[in-house]
């Protein structure tokens, strides 16, 4: 059995999900959900806060491994630089732990997940929900979008 964190960072919201990989291969999310930031809050403490919480959830579920969503090309490049930070911060804060990250890229996700590179948010987020058996899509999105990095780093490393 394996316990994966998949991250979707980001300034305002950082999604997680702690995905356990049963010895039948068979998937049960453990935790997820978003760490958040005020919006009024300066960025140094936004990064702060991203960063304690991101350590107070790794010393309480212990992952063997990890997973980021890469940052994709943004025409906002005021956004880019924040959610860059932000997942520079995450990055810190996993690479302590002695985990090295993996990185994928949006369409990488989607693939992994939904078997299309171009799949809707939508599909991506049903698919998640069929593949961790659950009642409903994770809310709020990027507590879903976390738990399909990691289901993409367990897929990934099976093979």
């Amino acid at each position: 059995m394996s316990l994966v964190l998949g991250i979707d960072p980001g300034t305002a919201t950082t999604g997680y999900g702690f995905v356990r990989q049963h010895r039948d291969t068979s998937l049960e999310a453990i935790a997820y959900g978003v760490i958040s930031t005020p919006a009024k809050t300066p960025a140094h403490e936004r990064l702060v806060s991203i960063y304690e919480q991101l350590n107070e959830l790794l010393h309480l579920h212990r992952p063997e491994r990890c997973a980021v969503e890469k940052l994709f090309f943004s025409r906002n490049v005021t956004n880019a630089i924040a959610v860059g930070q932000a997942r520079g911060v995450v990055m810190l804060a996993l690479a302590q732990t002695g985990m090295e990250p993996a990185e994928y890229t949006p369409n990488e996700i989607k693939l992994a997940v939904s078997g299309y590179g171009s799949a809707g948010k939508r599909q991506v987020q049903e698919m998640v929900r069929m593949m961790l058996n659950l009642e409903k899509i994770p809310r709020p999105d990027d507590a879903a979008d976390a738990l399909a990095v990691a289901i993409t780093h367990i897929h990934t490393n099976r093979y």
